[in-house]
């Protein structure tokens, strides 16, 4: 049972901070209050509001059959609108451990055969998805360079292949690899785009790294992220690398990394 106890200014401000650490939404937790935050008076008798955050219990599913990872996939992610800027802090982190029971189902599979052209192998894989879900229009223009090859997807369902916070686009992309690289002569480097959002989802972030900011420096405090990849974390970082008035950093343990930005005390 995940737990955590935070303290904030004020009860919200603590559930706020504790819900941004586990990489949870307010349902997918038990809150206590242990004690309740009091403003004082011209900065007497004020006091921090202190709560403890428990996360529920949820059953893992388990893998039943060898269309498994698309059941997984399907079931895990939500289609949502994937420009919703606001959104993005709050969002529910992917569940590693049934992704890494998906990865295993395409490892074991690769052992079945071989392959003449693996991108063409793997496109044949995303089209077999796409046809699970009910896509019947998509296109796939592919483009490689050395050992790294694009595929970009393109529907009128592009939100249902994006998923919340791109995490089903990012899990077709690591099972896309895995199929390309069962019979590939040498290891390639997959990136998997739809419609551009890749593009849209730094933008995204780079304006949250900048409200996030403000709002460190409003309240002279540290803030932090929810759970996220490593390279959506580079791309913050690298937006607030030339601020000298804050730092940042990572903490926590993969797959529940996050980032954090400070203000630098003077």
């Amino acid at each position: 049972m995940k737990q955590l106890t935070q303290i904030g200014a004020t009860t919200q401000e603590a559930i706020s901070l504790a819900l941004q650490k586990l990489g949870k939404t307010r349902e997918q937790v038990d809150v206590e209050v242990l004690q309740e935050g009091k403003k004082g008076f011209l900065g007497f008798g004020a006091r921090s509001a202190e709560v403890r955050v428990t996360v529920k219990e949820v059953q893992v599913p388990t893998i039943e059959s060898d269309n498994a990872q698309l059941h997984v996939v399907t079931q895990l992610y939500e289609p949502i609108e994937v420009d919703d800027v606001e959104t993005l802090s709050s969002q529910v982190s992917e569940q590693p451990s049934e992704m890494e029971e998906v990865q295993q189902v395409v490892k074991e599979q690769a052992e079945d055969g071989d392959s003449a052209n693996p991108i063409e192998e793997a496109k044949a894989y995303l089209s077999s998805i796409a046809e699970q879900l009910a896509i019947h229009d998509l296109e796939i223009a592919t483009t490689r360079e050395g050992k790294y090859v694009l595929f970009q997807l393109k529907s009128e369902k592009a939100a249902l292949l994006i998923g919340k916070r791109g995490q089903t686009l990012n899990s077709l992309q690591q099972l896309t690899q895995l199929v390309l690289n069962k019979s590939a002569k040498q290891f390639l480097m997959v990136k998997l785009d739809v419609e551009n959002y890749r593009e849209r989802r730094q933008v995204a972030l780079e304006l949250l790294a900048d409200r996030m900011a403000d709002k460190a420096l409003r309240l002279n405090q540290r803030v932090a992220f929810e759970p996220m990849p490593s390279y959506e974390r580079k791309i913050i970082h690298n937006q607030l690398a030339n601020r000298l008035d804050l730092e940042t950093y990572s903490e926590g343990t993969e797959p529940n990394r996050y980032l954090v930005i400070e203000p630098v005390k003077k």
